[in-house]
């Protein structure tokens, strides 16, 4: 598995842990950190892994705003968390990290979704996305 699928897989992890507590992202991120490095057995939280957390967490508003807003019917807190935190992962992604290729966002968020979600769950990530990434332009703030 490439560097920054693995990356974005333990990101999906701490956003769902911090959901599932009811934490913050970064309070999650910095337990993984701190555990990675008092125990040898726990893999280092990887620079990519960090930015897409730290990235989500510094537009969790927005991002939030802008699911909401696209997903008609579909209420955020109704969503499956899983699809509720890879949503949020390649929203950030997508509108803010220029230099991954949106296919490759959305390549990467409907994997996650057949790995972790519900059958249902990867065309439902993928429409999003998809619309979203055709309206890019006009939603970063």
């Amino acid at each position: 598995m490439a560097a920054r699928s693995k990356a974005r897989k333990r990101a999906l992890q701490i956003l769902f842990e911090a959901d599932q507590r009811g934490v913050t992202p970064g309070e999650v991120l910095a337990s993984w950190v701190a555990l990675a490095r008092e125990d040898d057995r726990q893999p280092p939280v990887s620079a990519y892994t960090r930015e897409l957390v730290e990235g989500y967490a510094g537009h969790a508003e927005r991002i939030d705003e802008l699911i909401t807003q696209y997903t008609v019917g579909w209420p955020l807190d109704r969503m499956p968390v899983v699809d509720r935190n890879i949503l949020r992962l390649a929203t950030f992604e997508l509108i803010w990290q220029d230099e991954t290729p949106d296919a490759v966002v959305l390549d990467e968020a409907v994997q996650l979704a057949k790995e972790f979600s519900t059958d249902e769950s990867p065309a439902f990530v993928n429409g999003l996305l998809g619309r979203l990434k055709d309206l890019k332009p006009s939603l970063r703030r």
